[in-house]
């Protein structure tokens, strides 16, 4: 089975029906965990719309739903214990998020059920022992890890910076996500990598300091718990040394950066309640098919572009999902 026909079966399997909704067993009340590594005012929109989704399904927090919410505010470290935390709290549910998210849950629970959303190949992390079929106690949404999806984002860098030669990577190199299809990708194009390693939020100064001194020509930002909280201050950085900077998610772009390619973060954490859901009505995560994104949109940052002096090819802008003017 193709990937597009696997992806649509998967969303398909996960379809609530109004029937199912009221089935719900009466005073009744459930306790679902959310973890993730950021601070919780940078993941809100993260968090409503989990809650959202699971108020379309029927769960409504102080009703018949606890959500008990951890944030790491930026300190990855902090993630096992706060994991351990929601272990402690016998949550039903732990809804998680990237890579070093459900590494980190792992650690400490073998038996709870862990939902995790915009995950990098899961089954080369371990994390399931197949799309299809994980096996344990994980399952949820992964991301695109293909080498080809990382390859576009150097080839749309390219059409910004025609004779581009040497692109910033700007992430957690602990997170091992996307850096060895980078590399693949960048031999490709004979384009060069500079890696700017975030382990703290301390480091992203001086990390664009020294992608400024190697003269790179433009910025690729891999997505993880800590530049997604340093969003907008990454976003200002790449203005001050003049680099079209792309992610894979448009909550950058809409804060500042130039551009964004990805499925949508916030409808990802909505569809993560129907995991949840059939997990408290019964299914095991071992049965449950993790999901990819069968979506991914554009979106252009054109005030951005202006300030940068870039010119955005037609080609671009016509398949842009919005541009911000």
């Amino acid at each position: 089975m193709d990937r597009r026909r696997f992806v649509s079966a998967c969303a398909g399997s996960l379809v609530i029906t109004p029937s199912i909704v009221k089935a719900q067993p009466a005073g009744k009340v459930y306790r679902v965990g959310f973890l993730l590594g950021a601070t919780e005012e940078s993941v809100v929109s993260l968090f409503r719309a989990l809650k959202e989704g699971l108020q379309e399904l029927g769960y409504i927090e102080g009703r018949n739903l606890v959500l008990d919410r951890r944030y790491g505010d930026g300190k990855m470290e902090r993630l096992p214990d706060l994991a351990g935390e929601l272990v402690r709290a016998k949550v039903e549910v732990i809804v998680t998020g990237t890579n070093i998210h459900v590494a980190a849950a792992r650690r400490v629970t073998s038996t709870i059920p862990i939902v995790m959303v915009f995950a990098d190949d899961p089954v080369r992390a371990g994390f399931v022992a197949s799309l299809a079929r994980p096996g344990g106690n994980v399952t949820g949404l992964s991301a695109d890890a293909s080498s080809e999806l990382w390859g576009k984002y150097l080839s749309m860098l390219k059409e910004l910076v025609p004779k581009l030669s040497r692109v910033g990577v700007l992430g957690q190199m602990s997170s091992n996500v996307g850096f060895a299809e980078l590399a693949a990708a960048s031999r490709k194009l004979d384009v060069a990598l500079d890696v700017g390693d975030l382990r703290t939020a301390e480091d992203l100064d001086g990390a664009f300091d020294a992608m400024n001194r190697k003269h790179v020509g433009a910025v690729l930002v891999i997505v993880g718990p800590l530049t997604y909280l340093l969003r907008q201050r990454i976003s200002e950085l790449a203005l001050k040394f003049h680099l079209p900077a792309i992610t894979n998610v448009n909550q950058f772009t809409q804060v500042g950066l130039l551009m964004s390619y990805g499925p949508n973060l916030p409808d990802l954490y909505r569809r993560a309640a129907s995991y949840v859901d059939k997990i408290l009505r019964g299914a095991t995560a071992a049965d449950l098919p993790v999901e990819q994104p069968s979506k991914f949109e554009l979106t252009i940052n054109l005030k951005t572009a202006r300030s940068l002096g870039v010119v955005i090819p037609n080609s671009l802008l016509l398949t842009a999902a919005e541009v911000i003017q």
